[in-house]
């Protein structure tokens, strides 16, 4: 065996072993669900920020992306690495307050909750709850770009990497939440952090001639690679595509259970700026980290490794391995786990409280009239994480096999049509009153009709998608965003809504 790929299995099961000891010592604190959604230890709002870095930047940042990148060149780094945190970062300093201060008044443990009180509505909120299964496809682009970078790190094949994957990671999910979740994922933002750093510096020699000098290399092997615009990709063409669409992603994609709820584990109001500060800051340097597909790029100028086409998924785990000595590769190696890992934990924990509580709980005592009894619903918790397992198993295992140029656009047809949904009702319901439950449940119904229905029929009429084989799902995002905020406004400026005062 050779020592880079002893070295790799040594990191997996240490790797392991930390996370099962981790979650023993959180899962002790578990006593209900509630424990399990929000966690009932006191944590540094740094610790928290940390969380909230790394479970927003997640295997998309350092495995995925990078391999737009290397494939559409300097339009995606405008776009992944400059507009895209910049929506975000604004976005989160706008909402999270008030998101905050309203969740922590009603004791909210989800999204769908919250809106569901929000707007006085169980029907709303079993909606968000039914919306959430959407957010299955980010588990699986999560799956898929771990798979690939284990199975070439481990020298195994995929479809088993991916089923011991599966196991492992929703396994512990079943015993560790909220509380051993904080301290996971701090610890992967560290490691992520160390990683980020080598990565970026692992393209430093193609820098010696300066920004000119790097944009010439490119230039070299394809003029669109260097250009801010790229025509000849499906997702980067112009300024619509890489600075608005992105930036109304970016600024609505914070709408998301594992992301926005973070707030919630914070014990003060005073701790929500250093809790933002360090999670900002830290994203920053993550999202930085796509700039490893030019690097990529310039060693594998063909995109081709023995023969063979090196797909956009697979970029990052091939430049891990032909490009690092071994030393320098396992650490880099356990800073890609670790950005899916911390991830992946925030949607199991996140999806499988809102099945559990906003929809089977929600449906039952509609039905029945009565309340599940609350140790119930910490045991029906774990058997909708089985599910989880099942089902995102067998989307992984088809992403694997046949994807449409890459996982993301999968991935990103399911999540953008969540929080396409979900940014008005939280956007109205932080920064007004009385807003009429017409308003929003008309937005996030105008934000799905016209995601869905542009992304599946726009082929016809739409210029974007005109005679493309792969089309951009964050441009039906975005024009579903902006028709959802001005659809809602409208209905809430005509009933009266108030600005809140306090």
């Amino acid at each position: 065996m050779e020592v880079k790929i002893l070295a790799s299995w040594l990191v997996v099961l240490g790797y392991a072993g930390a996370i099962v000891a981790l979650v023993i010592h959180g899962a002790r604190r578990n006593r209900n669900i509630s424990d399990y959604a929000v966690g009932n230890i006191a944590f540094s709002p740094v610790a928290v920020g940390l969380a909230l870095a790394a479970s927003t930047t997640s295997a998309a940042t350092f495995i995925i992306n990078p391999g737009l990148v290397a494939y559409f060149g300097v339009s995606a780094v405008l776009g992944l690495c400059f507009v895209l945190p910049l929506a975000m970062g604004i976005s989160l300093v706008v909402l999270t307050k008030g998101f905050r201060r309203y969740g922590g008044t009603i004791k909210a443990l989800t999204l769908p909750q919250w809106v569901g009180t929000r707007y006085r509505s169980r029907g709303y909120s079993i909606f968000f709850a039914l919306l959430s299964l959407l957010l299955v496809t980010f588990i699986v682009m999560i799956l898929v770009g771990l798979t690939k970078v284990l199975a070439a790190s481990l020298a195994l094949p995929e479809v088993g990497v991916l089923a011991v994957l599966v196991a492992f990671s929703f396994g512990y999910m079943m015993f560790g939440g909220a509380n051993s979740m904080v301290y996971t994922n701090t610890i992967q933002a560290v490691i992520m952090i160390v990683v980020a750093v080598i990565l970026l510096a692992s393209g430093q020699e193609h820098l010696t001639g300066g920004i000119s000098g790097l944009l010439e290399r490119l230039r070299s092997i394809d003029p669109n690679l260097a250009s801010l615009y790229n025509p000849a990709s499906p997702l980067f063409r112009d300024g619509f595509e890489v600075i608005f669409c992105t930036f109304v992603v970016g600024v609505a994609i914070v709408c998301q259970p594992h992301i926005i709820t973070k707030s919630l584990l914070l014990e003060e109001e005073g701790q929500v700026n250093r809790y933002l500060a360090a999670g900002i800051v830290v994203q920053v340097l993550f999202f930085w980290v796509v700039l490893a597909g030019l690097w990529a790029r310039l060693e594998l100028p063909d995109l081709r490794l023995d023969g063979q086409v090196v797909p956009p998924d697979g970029v990052i785990s091939t430049y891990l391995v032909t490009s690092f000595p071994w030393t320098v590769g396992v650490i880099v190696f356990l800073g890609l786990l670790s950005a899916g890992m911390s991830t992946l934990e925030g949607l199991i924990q996140s999806l499988s409280v809102i099945l559990t509580k906003d929809l089977i709980q929600n449906v039952h005592d509609a039905v029945t009239g009565r309340q599940l009894p609350d140790r119930l619903l910490f045991v029906l918790n774990r058997g909708v994480i089985v599910g989880l397992a099942a089902v995102s198993f067998g989307l992984a295992w088809w992403q694997l096999v046949a994807p449409n140029l890459s996982v993301i656009i999968f991935a990103q047809l399911g999540v953008y049509a969540y929080f396409a949904a979900a940014f008005v009702p939280v956007l109205f319901g932080t920064f007004f009153e009385r807003v009429p439950l017409a308003a929003v449940v008309s937005a996030s119904l105008v934000a799905l009709v016209i995601h869905f229905g542009l992304y599946s029929t726009g082929e016809h009429f739409f210029p974007y998608y005109e005679g493309v084989t792969v089309r951009n799902p964050g441009i039906s995002t975005a024009l579903g965003v902006v028709a959802a905020t001005l659809v809602g406004g409208a209905i809430a400026w005509r009933a009266g809504a108030r600005r809140r005062t306090a």
